[in-house]
C-alpha cells in the first residue's frame, strides 16, 4: 500500500478503516495515533492518510490552510481506490476527516464500495457559531453511519445535536464529558483518554458486526 498509509492492526483483520485527519492536526498526532492503536486492538485494520494539503506541510515552507471541506471530495474517493482493500471498508474521519468521508459515502456504498461510515468528533458547526450548520447532506444519508461524540463537544454538544434532522442511519455514540477529541476530564467525569477510545472501539466493533446482515 506504500508510504501514502499508516497501517494498524492484524493482516488478517475481517474489516478495514480508512481514517482521515482533522483540519489542523496530521495523521500521525497523538489523537490519531491513539484512536487506530484502539481500533487496531478491537480487531480492525485501520489505515490512516493525508490529504494533499497536509503532507505539503512536511516539505513546503510555511503551512497551507486547510481548504473548503467539499474540495476534498475527489481527493478522499481518490485514496479509497489507492487503497484498494481486500475487506469490507468502513470510511471516515477526525472531525473534518469524517465530514469530508461522509460527503462521499453516499456515491461509494450505493457502488458497494463501502459498507459504513465512522465519524469521530463530527463538526455540526462551527465552535461558537450554532447557526452555521454542516448538516443538510446528513438528513438523506443512506450509508450506515456511526458518530462517535464527546458531550461538551463544542462542535455540537448533546444539548444540541437531538435536535437536528438526521438520517436514519445514523447512530451516536455519546461520550461523557468528552471534548473535540473524545477527552474527558478525569476529575469530573472519571473517565480517562483511553477509557473513552477503548468504550468507542468495542462500540464500533459491535455496530461493524451488524452491517451487512
Amino acid at each position: 500500500m506504500g508510504e501514502k498509509f499508516l497501517i494498524d492492526g492484524p493482516d488478517g483483520a475481517r474489516v478495514t478503516i480508512l481514517l482521515a485527519h482533522g483540519a489542523g492536526a496530521p495523521m500521525d498526532s497523538a489523537s490519531m495515533t491513539a484512536t487506530a492503536e484502539a481500533l487496531a486492538a478491537a480487531g480492525f485494520r485501520v489505515a490512516r492518510f493525508e490529504f494533499g494539503y497536509m503532507a505539503a506541510r512536511r516539505t513546503a515552507e510555511g503551512r497551507k490552510p486547510p481548504p473548503r471541506a467539499e474540495t476534498l471530495n475527489p481527493e478522499y474517493k481518490a485514496v479509497v481506490a489507492e487503497l484498494d482493500a481486500k475487506t469490507p471498508l468502513i470510511i471516515g474521519g477526525k472531525s473534518m476527516g469524517g465530514r469530508v468521508a461522509s460527503m462521499v459515502a453516499s456515491d461509494l456504498h450505493t457502488t458497494g464500495k463501502i459498507i459504513g461510515l465512522l465519524c469521530l468528533g463530527y463538526p455540526f458547526h462551527p465552535p461558537g457559531k450554532p447557526e452555521q450548520l454542516r448538516t443538510k447532506h446528513l438528513a438523506g444519508l443512506t450509508t450506515p453511519t456511526l458518530i462517535c461524540q464527546g458531550t461538551r463537544d463544542e462542535f455540537g454538544t448533546r444539548e444540541e445535536v437531538p435536535g437536528y434532522a438526521l438520517s436514519k442511519a445514523i447512530e451516536l455514540l455519546w461520550l461523557e464529558d468528552g471534548d473535540h477529541d473524545l477527552k474527558p476530564r478525569k476529575s469530573i467525569s472519571g473517565f480517562s483518554a483511553a477509557d473513552h477510545l477503548k468504550t468507542m472501539a468495542e462500540v464500533v466493533a459491535a455496530w461493524a458486526g451488524r452491517l451487512g446482515r
